[in-house]
């Protein structure tokens, strides 16, 4: 199909991931109120939405406590500046195996949990988005398997879509879109839906074009979708995804650095995504347009 270049652009913020990079930059956010205020940074640099991981406050390692999760929501709710809220609900789905002469038992690091516990905090929080993690891949490291069967997903997908919580599909394969359709087609989800193409994660998609745009070509006309890739390519998939008729996230999860030598902040990838949308000729919206666009209603703070 033709491109069509989207002309009104919400920036999605990935604050802190749950990925190892809590020591590899000052500037990943570990505490509640480190993630909050990032978050809040990035709203005024113009990030609509916001993505939000936990993590230790004391380790930085990645965690699922209901009480950070809680307390991350309630800082961001109160603060002066608007944003829509996006909490992962990708944890609690983590198989490491133990190596290839004794995959069983599984090593330490796997932490694979019911549905309901890994939608607890979206449960007690009522975020106005959440992701969903469309499929197993996988993932970066040797023996690590991101596991999401399609029974989990669709018990996952139907607790979303009873609690009102809009999931955003996260699509890290061509399989995971294949099958985020057919969660619609089931009534699992509720259409239009929103998707996240996530590219160049090992070993997903990579992030060349042609991929790209075989993933885009299989986006429902009446969806809406952002996409990213990782690292230095992280800001040419801002103007990718913006010329495919797409939004934009970045931030932290997926690239630490602003430029060669220089460690990012949420807040300046996000002014730096601001300019290379603007400097396309299209508009940055904020998060009250993305409510009307995506049929969200506001959480006042509890």
């Amino acid at each position: 199909m033709p491109l069509q270049m989207n002309k009104d652009v919400f920036i999605t913020c990935a604050v802190t991931g749950s990925g190892a990079t809590q020591d590899r930059s000052p500037h990943v956010p570990r505490s509640p109120k480190q993630i909050a205020d990032s978050a809040i940074d990035a709203a005024k640099a113009g990030a609509a939405i916001v993505h939000c991981h936990v993590r230790d406050p004391e380790t930085g390692v990645p965690s699922r406590d209901l009480k950070l999760y809680r307390e991350v929501t309630d800082r961001i709710r109160d603060a002066e500046v608007d944003v829509v809220l996006n909490l992962t609900a990708g944890m609690g789905g983590d198989i490491v195996f133990g190596g290839t002469d004794a995959p069983l038992p599984v090593a330490s690091g796997t932490d694979m949990v019911g549905a309901e516990e890994r939608v607890a905090h979206v449960a007690e929080c009522l975020p106005e988005i959440c992701t969903l993690d469309c499929g197993t891949m996988n993932f970066a490291e040797a023996d690590y398997v991101m596991t999401n069967t399609p029974g989990m997903l669709q018990a996952m997908g139907r607790m979303m879509t009873d609690l009102g919580v809009k999931p955003e599909i996260e699509a890290f394969d061509t399989g995971h879109l294949w099958y985020a359709k057919q969660l619609v087609a089931d009534g699992v989800l509720d259409a239009p839906a929103l998707v996240q193409l996530c590219m160049g994660v090992p070993w997903g998609a990579p992030d060349d074009l042609n991929t790209f745009m075989a993933m885009v070509n299989n986006v429902p006309d009446d969806w809406t979708f952002s996409a990213f890739s990782l690292g230095r390519n992280q800001m040419a998939y801002a103007a990718a995804a913006v010329l495919a008729g797409g939004n934009v996230r970045v931030g932290l999860e997926d690239n630490l650095w602003l430029e060669k030598g220089v460690l990012a902040t949420n807040a300046q990838l996000v002014e730096r995504a601001v300019g290379v949308v603007e400097g396309m000729g299209a508009r940055i919206i904020g998060p009250a347009e993305v409510r009307e666009k995506l049929g969200l209603t506001k959480r006042a703070p509890v």
